[in-house]
């Protein structure tokens, strides 16, 4: 079972070539792959742990790797993964995630969104910090694909050919304003899917005719819905109120935008202890007007900061990561998004952190084990 497990994952990214020359092959790819995975599950974060972990698991890992020349010694890992094309690896990733999604429901909401690695940057070597571009499924917390943004560029080149890396037919995109553009709308509406775009400045006669609706209108409930939500905790309350209307008339622009049929506003008043803050966006959203609807996309793409962007520096501790070599940081985020997304996918009998999860898989085999199994099962849709 050991086997089936870890060569289920391994076998996705079989299909990367191999960077080295064959003379200079003492390890197979797909080991150094397989052991690098399990060992950022362990909680490994460079490549000097995963020596380490695999070292102190050697003789488990034997039992599905064939490890014929021994532990490869962390120089040899990092020097693979620098030199292993990015582009590729993240195409191996998305395949194997989509193979983990199984039978979707209708209507998953898919938040795209921004992070940089700031660490990842070499003044010597004038080198930008690596920034990333992710998809997060926010119902089954997967992360579904990621692109590197080019040095020379931004989002709105790196986001179309994140789309094209994942089955998105009958989702909600949602986008912050970066990503609010006629030709995403346009492509997300091409793959079968809906958008909900945030709206600021960059698009300044629009903006100015929503934001002179919402202003005006009185929110009547023949051009309205709307729907109020309030949260808090630890002296923290938060109260959101959600407007949504398919009046499209103020709107002088309506016509550029792929199946717009809505827009949508959201009012924000955060309250910490004496001290208030309130603030106002605005969206527009291929949807017809439900505010119910409209707050589930809205508040699913907020969730993407403290269930993925969080996680990754705090329990994986990316920001602080300085691997810079060649692709390795962009390789090394890779590793740890699988690891992410096993982890998360599997569900123990007593819930438990992502961060005790990983100490436990470093602490016990068994517990690698039911990681391992949760992605195949989750693949099988058991």
């Amino acid at each position: 079972m050991t086997t089936n497990a870890a060569n289920d994952i391994v076998r996705h990214f079989s299909t990367l070539r191999d960077p080295r020359i064959n003379r200079r092959k003492l390890h197979k790819l797909t080991d150094i792959i397989g052991l690098s995975i399990i060992a950022v599950i362990g909680s490994a974060e460079g490549w000097e742990d995963i020596e380490e972990f695999a070292k102190a698991k050697e003789e488990w890992l034997r039992s599905f790797l064939e490890l014929e020349n021994g532990i490869p010694s962390h120089d040899t890992i990092a020097r693979v993964f620098q030199r292993i094309d990015s582009v590729a690896f993240e195409n191996c990733f998305s395949r194997w995630v989509e193979s983990l999604r199984g039978k979707r429901k209708g209507g998953e909401i898919v938040a795209i969104d921004g992070k940089t690695l700031r660490h990842s940057f070499d003044r010597a070597a004038e080198q930008s910090p690596l920034h990333l571009v992710s998809a997060f499924a926010t119902e089954q917390r997967l992360v579904l694909a990621q692109r590197r943004v080019g040095d020379k560029s931004n989002e709105i080149t790196a986001i179309p050919a994140l789309l094209d890396m994942i089955n998105i037919s009958g989702t909600t995109i949602t986008i912050d304003a970066m990503g609010c553009q006629k030709d995403i709308a346009e492509k997300i509406r091409d793959k079968d899917a809906d958008y909900v775009l945030a709206l600021k400045g960059n698009h300044p006669n629009l903006y100015n005719d929503v934001k002179e609706f919402f202003q005006n209108e009185e929110y009547s409930p023949e051009k309205c819905s709307t729907t109020t939500t309030t949260d808090g905790g630890h002296g923290r309350i938060e109260e959101r109120k959600y407007c949504i209307t398919s009046d499209l008339s103020p709107l002088c622009l309506k016509d550029e935008w792929k199946d717009l049929k809505s827009i949508g506003m959201v009012e924000s008043r955060r309250e910490v202890k004496d001290k208030i803050e309130s603030e106002t966006r605005y969206y527009l959203t291929s949807h017809e007007a439900d505010a119910q609807l409209f707050a589930s996309a809205v508040r699913g793409h907020w969730g993407i900061e403290n269930k993925l962007h969080w996680i990754m520096d705090v329990t994986f501790r990316e920001d602080e990561s300085r691997i810079r070599a060649g692709n390795g940081a962009h390789n090394f985020a890779i590793l740890r998004r699988i690891a992410f997304n096993l982890t998360k996918s599997y569900q123990p009998p007593k819930p438990k952190s992502l961060k005790r999860k990983r100490k436990l898989a470093y602490w016990s085999d068994n517990y690698i084990l039911c990681i391992l199994l949760a992605g195949i099962q989750q693949n099988q849709g058991i």
